[in-house]
């Protein structure tokens, strides 16, 4: 029988937080609104989590770097629309000691004005390009609204952005092509669904010529926006005059793109795979993918011991991150319940019925099934039932998230949708900013865009004009 997942989705803001604190994930009782604390087995899920996006970054040509934290007003200031946008929302340090500063220093709300006056200085030539460096970093941002641990916070501590630069328009498009395909198989990776969206003209990152977004739905049945691509065109480069010399020595301004992610995708992770027990984790995030659990009897705790640590090594040997719960304070009983609460994919007990047969039994945390194998197939058996949780994960995810996408012909349909199970509504439209601004008040919610690079039938009319659509528009209630 599957753990049931009532709270999970019913009250998943009370399931959240408690899991976060349970688990040992992120503390949020730090003094300062907005801001938390990343506990140990928390930390090592981001850092499993930051490997995948770096191993995908290195092998595409990206390069890390790490640039200062403070921005000097002027420079923040440097291209109108984008500080525009960041004004109500920056820090400020005006004072050094008991100096006060002669310019005033913003605490980074995200790079662009810090990176690209260096791209000024290190593009010269066309050889120089393309450049393509990234960097994972905190960002701050004055969060005015109703903060939420890891969703909406003050202080963003895994911000991965990316920063290019090309000679032609063309390449700058294909380098958000290729920003989408890593984000794509990123996400894949752990097995969390989205939709992927161009943003509406009015809500795109600022300065940017479009921006595209992944998007996926909570256990409540709203948005959460994991990733952002955006194309730049020559907007920044104008702004911090990055110039190259071509092959005829003439000399044109780049093109650029950026792209994102935060713990955003940590929050999206933990809630989408989680049930009434806990976390459930797809084993190339879980910092722990094994437990093995030796079941006490009396006379015989030191057999039962002996094959439990055979088997943990035997495990460890072949490679998967494996421990042995050998605490003898407590039940078997409260082990399991700490193993699923932190979302170990697979546990394997070792009691006198399995020394005596020669077996081990397994009991998966996707859906609690348990089953027995030969201890000398507890390897390929173990190897085996993580791939299948891990495609049962990814298929459940993909299921929830078709199951939370519905269509809608008018503005009264698209509104009780929305209002009652939440999740995204793809509505017939004409694509005018005017009645999409206009469609986004009608039906209370978020336009998230339309659809990215997909062939999609588009039938009915404009639901607030009335005009032929021309596309869909994907409204929600995003966080």
């Amino acid at each position: 029988m599957k753990p049931p997942r009532e709270k999970w989705r019913k009250s998943f803001s009370e399931w959240f937080h408690d899991v976060l604190f349970r688990a040992e994930i992120y503390d949020y009782r730090y003094p300062i609104k907005g801001t938390g604390v990343w506990m140990p087995y928390g930390f090592k899920i981001r850092r499993k989590l930051l490997e995948i996006v770096r191993e995908k970054l290195d092998s595409t040509g990206h390069h890390e770097v790490l640039f200062p934290l403070l921005i000097p007003e002027d420079m923040l200031s440097r291209e109108g629309e984008h500080i525009k946008s960041f004004e109500r929302e920056v820090y400020w340090v005006t004072r050094g000691g008991e100096e006060e500063l002669g310019v005033k220093l913003a605490l980074r709300p995200t790079s662009e004005t810090a990176i690209y006056p260096m791209f000024n200085l290190w593009i010269q030539s066309y050889t120089d390009l393309p450049v393509k460096i990234y960097q994972v970093v905190s960002v701050f941002r004055y969060e005015t609204k109703a903060t939420k641990p890891m969703i909406r916070v003050r202080e963003v501590t895994t911000f991965k952005e990316a920063h290019t630069a090309h000679a032609t328009a063309e390449e700058a498009e294909e380098q958000v092509r290729e920003a989408v395909q890593i984000y794509k198989e990123f996400f894949d990776a752990m097995k969390i669904p989205y939709v992927i969206s161009v943003r509406p003209n009015w809500d795109k990152f600022p300065g940017a010529e479009y921006s595209v977004a992944f998007d996926t739905v909570m256990p409540d049945g709203r948005t959460l926006q994991i990733g952002t691509v955006h194309n730049l065109g020559q907007k920044f480069a104008k702004a911090f005059d990055i110039k190259y010399m071509d092959r005829n020595g003439e000399f044109s301004y780049v093109w650029q793109t950026c792209y994102g992610i935060s713990e955003r995708v940590i929050a999206a992770l933990l809630s989408i795979h989680g049930d009434d027990h806990g976390l459930v984790l797809p084993s190339e995030i879980a910092p722990i993918q094994v437990v093995v659990v030796p079941i006490p009897y009396k006379g015989r705790d030191d057999e039962i011991l002996a094959e439990s640590r055979r088997i943990y090594q035997e495990l460890a040997s072949a490679g998967l991150r494996v421990i042995i719960d050998e605490r003898k304070e407590i039940t078997p009983g409260s082990k399991f319940y700490d193993w699923e609460l932190r979302g170990v994919p697979l546990r394997v007990e070792i009691g006198p019925r399995d020394v005596d047969k020669g077996t081990a039994t397994l009991v998966r945390r996707d859906n609690l099934e348990r089953a027995t194998c030969g201890k000398e197939e507890v390897v390929e058996e173990v190897r085996q039932l993580l791939r299948r949780i891990d495609e049962a994960l990814s298929e459940r995810a993909w299921s929830w998230l078709r199951e939370m996408t519905s269509k809608a012909y008018d503005v009264g349909e698209a509104k009780r949708i929305i209002k009652e199970q939440g999740g995204i509504v793809e509505i017939p439209w004409c694509g005018k900013a005017k009645c999409g601004m206009e469609l986004s008040e009608l039906v209370d919610a978020d336009l998230l865009g339309t659809p990215w690079d997909e062939e999609v039938e588009v039938d009915g009319s404009c639901v607030v004009c009335g005009a032929k659509a021309s596309t869909i528009a994907r409204a929600a209630r995003a966080y």
